[in-house]
């Protein structure tokens, strides 16, 4: 099998391919081609919207949340709270709740919305990862700004240092620079994992996939690969359900803490 068909596995597109040969071509609106990706990431916002409104509503009403799926999303909600943003946090972590539980589900989704067959995860993208990471870059930069002031902020990142002045006013610009680059590299690592891990596990899926069709022209050779392929590939489907959710928690925790240590540097 080509390489580049492996690829356009887990790559973005302007159309669906779903089994029996179901091909579904996506619109351009105003110049603007529609993906694949796109209409996952819109599908994973309207899902949100879909459970998150009436839980919130059930809430606010002082409703008992009855049910296991209304339990199992009040846990992670409470779990992202108590366990990630308050003592990643600390003080004043509530008012973060809102964009991390955002983040949590939105990548989750979107994770999970790869294991569908025909489907694909924006997460495998890197364009996507890397919007998701600057968007924990600004939120690290706009509330260590909002809470120290832009100008401390950035002061900030250089830690105190008992040295003579005339070493200070070289040391400390070259300190500066290396930490704002360890800012930047911090974000770009977050992207690059999240991208990484779910692109290698779909791209793995598509490779025993691939050996199957590929062994097709003999029974006796399709049998003795196949069989084996099948069980590797139902076990890499699991494993990347586990993954799908713990790159959504690290990636969450990462952003927590990286919030924390922006608004009570050192």
């Amino acid at each position: 099998m080509d390489p580049n068909e492996l690829g356009s596995h887990v790559a973005d597109g302007n159309s669906f391919h779903f089994i029996r040969g179901i091909h579904l071509d996506l619109p351009e609106i105003c110049g603007l081609q529609i993906t694949k990706f796109m209409v996952i990431e819109l599908l994973a916002a309207l899902l949100m919207l879909l459970i998150f409104i009436p839980l919130a509503m059930k809430v606010k009403k002082g409703l008992p949340i009855k049910g296991r799926f209304w339990n199992l999303m009040e846990a992670f909600l409470l779990f992202i709270r108590d366990d990630i943003a308050r003592p990643s946090i600390g003080h004043g972590a509530d008012k973060f709740l809102p964009l991390l539980w955002t983040t949590f589900f939105f990548i989750l989704f979107m994770n999970l919305f790869g294991m569908i067959p025909g489907g694909g995860s924006p997460t495998a993208s890197l364009s996507v990862t890397g919007v998701m990471a600057s968007v924990a870059f600004l939120s690290v930069v706009i509330s260590g700004s909002a809470k120290l002031g832009p100008v401390k902020f950035w002061l900030s990142q250089v830690p105190p240092m008992d040295v003579p002045f005339v070493m200070g006013i070289f040391l400390k610009p070259m300190l500066f620079v290396i930490e704002v680059f360890g800012l930047l590299v911090k974000h770009f690592v977050l992207a690059i994992r999240l991208f990484a891990n779910m692109f290698a596990g779909h791209l793995v899926l598509a490779v025993f996939g691939a050996f199957i069709g590929a062994s097709a022209g003999s029974f006796l050779i399709w049998l003795v690969v196949s069989v084996p392929s099948m069980f590797v590939i139902v076990a890499i489907d699991f494993l990347e359900i586990f993954v799908a959710f713990l790159q959504a928690y690290i990636f969450t925790f990462l952003m927590a803490l990286f919030i924390g240590m922006g608004s009570h540097p050192h």
